[in-house]
């Protein structure tokens, strides 16, 4: 299984304030280990990586994780407690 998490940079060159409180809840839950790859999307650059994913995953929201599974399509989360309920938990069991 690859997570790959996606935050964005403002232009000022802050993460967004959504962005750093989902990182904050993967650094104390412990969860920030099983993040494979984290890719950024920097305002007003529609050519930085995590803005092609976005674009090539129809999101408009950040920060947002897909995960990739052998064999199954992958799947994109912009709910942390989402994924947090459907991957992160189930694969700490």
């Amino acid at each position: 299984m690859k997570i790959t998490m996606v935050k964005k940079i403002m232009a000022d060159g802050s993460l967004c304030k959504k962005c750093s409180e989902v990182q904050e809840r993967l650094e104390s839950s412990g969860h920030i280990d099983r993040i494979d790859q984290v890719l950024i999307a920097k305002e007003g650059e529609a050519g930085s990586e995590g803005a092609l994913l976005a674009d090539f995953y129809q999101v408009d929201k950040a920060p947002f994780f897909v995960v990739e599974e052998e064999g199954k399509e992958p799947r994109v989360y912009t709910i942390y407690f989402k994924l947090v309920k459907e991957v992160l938990d189930r694969q700490a069991a």
